[in-house]
């Protein structure tokens, strides 16, 4: 298997039930640093090195935080599913924690949040009591979430982006938006730019039969990759415009 599949596999292995071998991991790059407020009231943020530098944002708990300690994930024709009865394989989101650490060398910065299965309680907390990185992650271009189910999904929720934006992504990525509802970290961390959620691979989540496909995580790595490697314009909401 080639190394980005070894990564989507280590990360997927990973403890359902804490974020503690996530969050180590990530600390091991240069100038990661974690921020807490007790429990899932935490995120890790590692600052890119481009001038013009995107956010890129994923969470490091599962459905099954403080409930699975251990699980066994199977890789079959291309589809990775749980081989353990009352847990689903995570990729909800280490799929897109995974992704992150592919891109750790783009020069674009990288957020890792606990707590969003719960509430966004990670990305709740940066906002509220992280005044200078809430300041700083709204000074990027725009904010790049990978947590969303499907293969061509794009999300911008109530977010006021702009329509220019919703063009730059959807040209970028050939994805669609599939609908409004729902919600997740980027809807509490846009203050003042625009942020899209696009899909990292992954179906059924939250239950024991969820699964991902390998192609669709490779395809949208592809994607992002390509797209961050150009010079990227930065994004205002709308009612910052």
């Amino acid at each position: 298997m080639n190394n980005e599949v070894d990564i989507l596999i280590g990360f997927l292995e990973m403890s359902l039930g804490e974020t503690d071998a996530v969050f180590a991991r990530f600390l091991t790059l240069p100038n990661a640093r974690e921020y807490s407020g007790g429990g899932q009231r935490r995120f890790v943020y590692v600052p890119g090195s481009r001038p013009d530098r995107v956010l890129l944002v994923a969470h490091a708990d599962t459905k099954w935080h403080g409930k699975s300690d251990t699980h066994v994930v199977v890789l079959e024709n291309g589809i990775f599913s749980s081989g353990t009865a009352g847990v689903g394989i995570g990729a909800d989101d280490r799929a897109g924690c995974a992704a992150l650490w592919c891109l750790r060398e783009s020069g674009h910065s990288l957020l890792i949040t606990d707590g969003e299965e719960n509430g966004s309680f990670g990305a709740q907390y940066l906002m509220d009591y992280q005044p200078e990185i809430a300041d700083e992650i709204n000074q990027h271009a725009y904010m790049l979430e990978l947590d969303r189910q499907g293969s061509q999904d794009c999300k911008y929720y109530d977010i006021s982006v702009t329509d220019i934006f919703r063009q730059y992504i959807e040209s970028a990525t050939g994805y669609s938006v599939p609908d409004k509802g729902s919600c997740t970290d980027i809807v509490t961390l846009c203050r003042e730019i625009c942020g899209v959620n696009i899909s990292i691979g992954y179906s059924g989540e939250h239950h024991d039969y969820e699964t991902l496909v390998l192609d669709d995580w490779l395809n949208t790595l592809k994607i992002v990759r390509s797209m961050l490697s150009g010079s990227q314009p930065r994004f205002l909401l709308q009612n910052n415009s």
